[in-house]
């Protein structure tokens, strides 16, 4: 009963396969269908329920061992960065629980008007695989780092100890094997839950910010087509009126591709903050780990670069965004309407087609972009003030040390 969302043709959208594990294995962001039974809402929501449970134990024992080590900073170190993901992912994880009708209605929309689908737009879409790649390999990464984790009970058998998948400190004895096998089962839960909502959400926004970016990039075509017809075969009583009622519907299409802009805003604007709220201190703390003995802390290295990438990648594409709507005003500028102004014969649809070329101008000249609560952007250069945070942080760590 996971939404499975579709075309505008009733067909099945193809999912990228970071998304479609994330649909299977993510119970607590990905939603219903919307023919659900009330029991199976009621399963649901008692599944998320439990989740938020586990995760709060998780978060206790995790802190636990934080304030444990709180006097040996490489010990509590090696804490903090699991502590810090698990509190981030609970608060957007469980965040997206409770508004899980929302992030459906915006993949319904998303699917059935915005969506570029590889028979009609090759060469486009072919595009956009090509700037999900940084995505796909964040994606890779994330689950080598989990591997890393999955890999502690291999080493508990060989080595004859009983560790968790994580830096924990329990209040009993969590050896005992009635204890350790159901909390290791729920290590296992979290890091699923929390892995794939990490690199899920980012595959998810990706394609809806570049499918966004290319259905803007159309209307520059297809005006310029429109304008190209109309100078060739237009008579000249007409091709101003012709015009103008061209561009009115490629404003009408413009003013749904910003609603739905705006939409995308509310839906993950709480999120996005969120995220790089804590990538500082998680850049920060798992650099330290690593450096300070990179040969132990493998995990860690391969947890870096999965953030610096995830960073870089939705940094990558929030710019590519930011770029292509911040050439909307110049789009409407250069879309040869003075050309057809020069043709035509009829003065007073030229003045109106004067006046709608201004008004479209004014329209667009402020580009379109995500924002973490209107704080900052989502482009390279929010990106970067990250990783610099983060060098800073890193730099007052080893001086201490």
């Amino acid at each position: 009963m996971r939404y499975q969302p579709r075309l505008r043709d009733g067909k099945a959208a193809p999912l990228p396969w970071p998304v479609a594990m994330y649909r299977r294995l993510n119970h607590i962001a990905w939603p219903l269908e919307d023919g659900a039974s009330r029991r199976m809402v009621f399963i649901e929501r008692l599944l998320i329920f439990v989740g938020f449970i586990i995760f709060c134990e998780h978060n206790e024992v995790d802190m636990h061992y934080v304030l444990a080590n709180r006097n040996d900073i490489d010990k509590m170190l090696t804490g903090v960065p699991t502590y810090l993901v698990l509190f981030e992912m609970q608060i957007r994880g469980f965040q997206l629980a409770l508004t899980k009708d929302s992030f459906k209605h915006l993949l319904q929309k998303f699917y059935a008007d915005i969506y570029l689908t590889q028979e009609s737009e090759p060469v486009r879409f072919a595009r956009i695989q090509k700037q999900m790649l940084g995505t796909r390999l964040n994606s890779v990464v994330y689950l080598m780092a989990m591997f890393n984790f999955s890999l502690v009970p291999v080493q508990n058998i060989i080595y004859h100890r009983r560790e968790m998948l994580y830096q924990q400190v329990y209040i009993f004895d969590n050896t005992k094997l009635q204890y350790y096998i159901p909390l290791l089962c729920a290590n296992y839960w979290v890091g699923i839950i929390i892995t794939s909502m990490l690199f899920g959400e980012l595959n998810v926004l990706g394609e809806l910010m570049m499918h966004l970016n290319a259905r803007y990039e159309l209307l520059g075509r297809d005006l310029k087509q429109v304008a190209k017809v109309l100078l060739e075969h237009g008579q000249p009583a007409k091709i101003a009126a012709q015009y103008r009622c061209a561009l009115i519907e490629m404003l009408r299409r413009n003013a749904a591709l910003n609603r739905f802009g705006q939409q995308m805003e509310l839906e993950f604007s709480f999120r996005i903050f969120i995220m790089f709220a804590f990538s500082a201190a998680l850049l920060c703390a798992m650099g330290f780990k690593a450096y300070t003995n990179p040969a132990g802390n493998i995990v860690y290295i391969v947890w870096f670069t999965a953030k610096f990438c995830e960073l870089l990648a939705l940094g990558m594409l929030g710019s590519i965004l930011y770029a292509t709507t911040d050439q909307l005003s110049v789009m409407y500028y250069c879309c040869d309407w003075e050309q057809v102004i020069y043709k035509s014969s009829n003065a007073q649809e030229n003045v109106k087609l004067m006046k709608l070329v201004t008004m479209a101008i004014e329209i667009n000249s402020r580009p379109f972009y995500l924002t973490g609560l209107k704080y900052f952007r989502v482009t390279l250069v929010a990106v970067l003030k990250i990783i610099q945070g983060a060098f800073s942080y890193f730099t007052f760590l080893t001086s201490m040390r």
